[in-house]
């Protein structure tokens, strides 16, 4: 991913009033309690599986009856013109926060987040990292996702961002490149050509392809190897580990790839790693946020390699197994 510092601004603008004024006309059974139970967190799903109030990761992602309902919101999330992975209105209450924590499942390899501000305080500060910011409302904010962050609001307003996660074509890139030498970009309500929403609809394959796991894995263990505090004998283990796993399966997938017969193949190796880790999560730890290997490993490789439900997406006409 072509980024690497906590926060950058990026060039793109709204307007204020017209967001608030479509949040504010939004049902309060819109509002869902955040999936892990947060207190004083909330949010609206706009861009989802299935277009459902959900706030799943896995599967083809639609618009949302509240984004359909909103046609500002709705441009603002089309005017990027990339494609859009799950997407939201997120709420604060008060007093309340985002713990620190660190995005590292499977989702996060290869998607940043933006951040829109719409109703805010100079009183909500986001961290990220060793850095902190008060993001203004209607600018457009990208945050390093893998370093420790959170966000604490100490006002007494109801923070709302529109939050948009996305992998982003080369124009998102070249943007991200010069963003801080770019003028605004305004995207006012009903100004300009209208861009159509273009959501994901393959964000998990049925087998994770053997050159991205590799990618994943290197990227794992050089993280680790950077941290000096890790046991030597301990770290090649783990190497050991996970490069058999990639091998094993770059074998399965060359005979096989995603066919019926496969998949059993696939889940032994997916098993065979998973009983040889170390019962210590935080066995090795990386060195760039201090995450413990063992949460990466079942995140980012275990849990998200093998999804044999989603072969009737990636082939239509064959049924999708169980």
């Amino acid at each position: 991913m072509e980024f690497d510092q906590p926060f950058l601004k990026l060039p793109w603008r709204f307007e204020v009033a017209a967001l608030s004024n479509e949040v504010a006309g939004l049902p309060d059974d819109f509002w869902l309690a955040h999936p892990s139970g947060l207190p004083g967190n909330s949010a609206v799903p706009l861009v989802s599986v299935n277009g459902e109030m959900n706030h799943a990761f896995d599967g083809a992602m639609k618009a949302t009856q509240a984004l359909i309902a909103s046609p500002y919101l709705n441009q603002v999330v089309s005017s990027f013109n990339e494609v859009v992975a799950r997407s939201r209105l997120m709420r604060l209450e008060p007093g309340a926060e985002v713990a620190e924590h660190v995005d590292f499942n499977y989702h996060w390899v290869s998607r940043v987040r933006i951040h829109v501000p719409i109703i805010t305080d100079p009183g909500v500060v986001f961290y990220c990292g060793e850095e902190s910011v008060h993001m203004g409302a209607g600018e457009s904010w990208l945050f390093d996702s893998w370093r420790r962050h959170r966000v604490v609001n100490a006002s007494d307003v109801r923070r709302v961002h529109l939050v948009i996660d996305l992998a982003g074509s080369s124009r998102f890139w070249q943007t991200v490149r010069k963003a801080e030498t770019m003028s605004p970009i305004n995207v006012l309500p009903g100004d300009g050509e209208q861009v159509a929403l273009r959501t994901e609809q393959f964000p998990v394959a049925p087998v994770m392809a053997p050159g991205e796991m590799l990618a994943i894995v290197e990227q794992v263990l050089q993280d680790c190897e950077a941290n000096s505090e890790n046991d030597p004998s301990i770290m090649r283990q783990y190497r050991h580990l996970l490069l058999d796993l990639v091998h094993d399966w770059r074998e399965i997938w060359s005979l096989h790839g995603f066919t019926e017969v496969a998949f059993p193949e696939y889940r032994k190796v997916l098993e065979r790693t998973a009983g040889k880790l170390l019962p210590n999560p935080r066995v090795l730890v990386t060195e760039s946020n201090k995450v413990g290997i063992n949460p990466i490993i079942n995140q980012r490789i275990l849990a998200a390699a093998l999804r044999p439900r989603r072969v009737a997406e990636f082939s239509p006409g064959r049924n999708p197994v169980a």
